[in-house]
C-alpha cells in the first residue's frame, strides 16, 4: 500500500513517535480515500481522525513493529470506513427526504479561476478526478458497503486484491468479483460526458435562462427526461419528490427565482465540475451539481442540508 514519504529535509523528528512526520504526511490520502468512501467530508474527517487516535493508541513498541505505516492507516482506514457504511445504510432509511453525497468547496470560480470565499487548507482538500463528481459518487451510493470498497480501492487507487482483502474481510476472489459488479453499475447508470469547457459553456447558459426568467430556453438546456433532485434533510425546504420533466422543472426554477428576489446564483466549482450555488443574505443556500449527456443537462442535484453547506460558509 502507501509508502510514507521520506522527510524533505532529511532530519530526524525530536518527537519521541517514529516517524511524526511520515505519519502525518498520509493524512491528505486518508482523507481522500475517506471522502470517496463515505460520500462526507465531515465523515471522512472524523475517519480519519479515529484511524490517528487508533495510531496514537499503540505503544511505541508497537508503532516501530509495523513495516509499513502507511499501509497501516490506510488498512485501518479503510475498516472504519466499511463499518461506517455499514451503519449509514440504517441512518439514511430515516433521513429525511433524499440524501445525496455532501458537495466539496472549492474557493474558485470556474469561469475565471479567481478566489471566491474562504481558503482550504491544502492537505484537508480532496484530489478531484472524475472519481469524485457528483454523479459518480451518487452512483457509489447504491453499492454494497463491500462492492464500493472494493472498487475504490482498487480501480482508484490501485491496491492489489489481495490487500483489498485484508482490509474487507473476503478473499482476494471476492473482492475481484465486488469490484467487477461495481464497474457493471457504473457503466449502466453512466454516459459519457462532453469536456469540462463545454459542459461550463452549458451550465452558463442555464444560469443566463434561469436569471432570464427564460422558460423556452431553459427547457431547450435541459433532457425531456432530466430529474432533479434535493436534499434538505428535514432542515431546509426541498421538493418532496424529484422533478421529472423538462418544462416542470423550467417552471420551478422561475417560481422560485420569482418567490425569492434577493437570490443570487454564482458560478463555482463543484466536485471538480463547473456548477451553480444560490447565495441568499450573503449566505450559501444552496449547492447545484450538474450532470451533462451531449448538449442538455440530464440531472440537477440540489444540496440545501445546511450541515452539508457547513464547509461553504
Amino acid at each position: 500500500m502507501t509508502t510514507p514519504p521520506e522527510r524533505e529535509d532529511g532530519g530526524s523528528d525530536s518527537r519521541s513517535e517514529p516517524g511524526l512526520s511520515a505519519i502525518m504526511s498520509e493524512r491528505r490520502q486518508l482523507i481522500n480515500l475517506a471522502y470517496r468512501l463515505l460520500g462526507s467530508l465531515a465523515e471522512a474527517e472524523d475517519a480519519v481522525q479515529e484511524t490517528y487516535v487508533r495510531w496514537y493508541t499503540l505503544s511505541p513498541e508497537q508503532q516501530q513493529a509495523i513495516e509499513s505505516p502507511g499501509a497501516w492507516l490506510t488498512r485501518v482506514a479503510g475498516r472504519i470506513c466499511l463499518n461506517l457504511l455499514n451503519s449509514a445504510r440504517a441512518r439514511r432509511e430515516n433521513y429525511v427526504g433524499d440524501w445525496l453525497p455532501e458537495p466539496l468547496p472549492e474557493p474558485t470560480e470556474w469561469s475565471g479561476g479567481r478566489a471566491g470565499g474562504t481558503t482550504v487548507d491544502p492537505a484537508d482538500r480532496v484530489t478531484l478526478d472524475e472519481s469524485i463528481d457528483m454523479a459518480f459518487l451518487v452512483v457509489l451510493e447504491s453499492m454494497t458497503p463491500a462492492e464500493r470498497v472494493a472498487f475504490i480501492l482498487h480501480d482508484v487507487f490501485r491496491y492489489p486484491f489481495a490487500e483489498v482483502a485484508d482490509i474487507v474481510g473476503r478473499t482476494p476472489a471476492a473482492c475481484r468479483q465486488l469490484a467487477s459488479s461495481a464497474r457493471r453499475r457504473i457503466r449502466t447508470a453512466r454516459s459519457p460526458t462532453p469536456p469540462t469547457g463545454r459542459q461550463a459553456v452549458i451550465v452558463r447558459n442555464f444560469k443566463q435562462a434561469w436569471a432570464a426568467k427564460d422558460i423556452d430556453a431553459l427547457i431547450g438546456l435541459l433532457d425531456p427526461d432530466v430529474v432533479a433532485t434535493g436534499d434538505g434533510g428535514g432542515l431546509a425546504t426541498t421538493v418532496r419528490r424529484p422533478f421529472e420533466d423538462a418544462e416542470q422543472l423550467a417552471r420551478g426554477l422561475v417560481d422560485l427565482t420569482a418567490r425569492l428576489a434577493d437570490l443570487t446564483i454564482l458560478e463555482r466549482t463543484v466536485n471538480g465540475r463547473p456548477g451553480l450555488v444560490a447565495r441568499q443574505d450573503g449566505v450559501i443556500v444552496t449547492v447545484y451539481a450538474f450532470d451533462i449527456a451531449g448538449d442538455r443537462i440530464t440531472h440537477i442535484w440540489a444540496v440545501r442540508n445546511p450541515e452539508k453547506l457547513r464547509p461553504w460558509r
